[in-house]
């Protein structure tokens, strides 16, 4: 081998030697990359089961909660063991709220898509990180920085460009109210993530899985859950496990293992990722005005996580909230 000249002996001399810890520490920090983007994976398919599912919304609602709360509770009680009782109770008020805000944001949310354009309905909901800046300044007194600021307005800009779309296409009647709920969805989503910062000792997978129990209780008035196909029931309960359940686990584990700001950026290619394959496996192509304004909103998301990446990993007001 070529002598490497003193430029390579300082490169050598730099290095620090691979110990059993640093490979550890490395191997945790790819399994929580790789989780965290299974999770992002696993949300993006709400999209494509809701369109499956032939079944109506509140029906939809009632089996997907009942498998998705159901299935979370069960990693709760093998992770937890003899504590989960203790765990389940120690949620308390805050986590009663979360619940329901998240349960409130299932109903809004895959209501949006029901009625709505998948499309519309992430680009709304990419706004999320902004609007929760927001109200953590209205509603704690949390600091917004410039850079917030600044990606709000053009995030608001993207959203704008794509409502006069709709205005201009005449397509805004047939959409206002997928458009109306995943507001509503954005906004009980930025709640919860208030909620959150103030209580992150709070576990997660209890309260995500009353929220499901909550979202089926809901909708059990409106349901008709024993008329439901044989086909639909399977492709409900696939909705609840693989899509809501597993993305949670994949999360929660997999942010354990990387910093915030890493888990955020993961997490937020849901938004592009749903209606991407509701295109590629649905055919549902989003207007032109949908993209225009999608790529300004997720320009804006980006840019921001980024520059809460670059500002040393630990992300506050770019924290993005997977949809319920």
């Amino acid at each position: 081998m070529p002598f490497p000249g003193w430029r390579g002996v300082r490169l050598l001399l730099a290095c620090r030697p691979v110990t059993a810890t640093s490979l550890h520490t490395a191997s945790s920090h790819r399994l929580g990359l790789i989780l965290t983007g299974l999770a992002a994976l696993s949300w993006s398919s709400a999209g494509v089961f809701t369109r499956l599912i032939s079944a109506d919304l509140m029906t939809m609602l009632f089996w997907r909660g009942i498998f998705s709360g159901t299935a979370i509770f069960l990693v709760f009680l093998l992770i937890e063991r003899g504590d989960a009782l203790r765990q389940f109770t120690r949620m308390g008020r805050p986590g009663l709220i979360v619940a329901v805000l998240s349960a409130g944001g299932m109903v809004t949310g895959i209501g949006s898509i029901r009625y709505g354009s998948v499309a519309d309905a992430m680009v709304i909901y990419a706004t999320v990180p902004f609007m929760t800046a927001g109200m953590a300044y209205l509603l704690i007194g949390e600091a917004t920085s410039r850079s917030t600021i600044v990606a709000s307005l053009v995030a608001l800009a993207g959203v704008v460009i794509m409502l006069l779309g709709s205005a201009l296409d005449g397509s805004w009647g047939g959409s206002a109210l997928g458009k109306g709920l995943a507001v509503l969805m954005t906004l009980c989503m930025a709640l919860f993530s208030v909620i959150m910062r103030g209580n992150r000792e709070l576990p997660m997978l209890p309260a995500m899985a009353l929220s499901a129990w909550l979202c089926s209780l809901f909708c059990f008035g409106f349901a008709a859950p024993l008329q439901v196909s044989q086909h639909d029931l399977l492709l409900c309960a696939a909705f609840g496990t693989f899509q809501n359940a597993a993305g949670l686990v994949f999360y929660t584990f997999g942010t354990r293992r990387i910093p915030a700001a890493e888990a955020t950026l993961l997490a937020a290619l849901e938004v592009p990722f749903t209606p991407f394959w509701v295109w590629l496996f649905m055919n549902e192509t989003p207007a032109t005005m949908t993209l225009i304004g999608g790529g300004v909103v997720l320009v804006a998301l980006f840019s921001h996580i980024l520059g809460e990446f670059r500002r040393g990993g630990k992300a506050t007001t770019a924290e993005f909230a997977p949809t319920p």
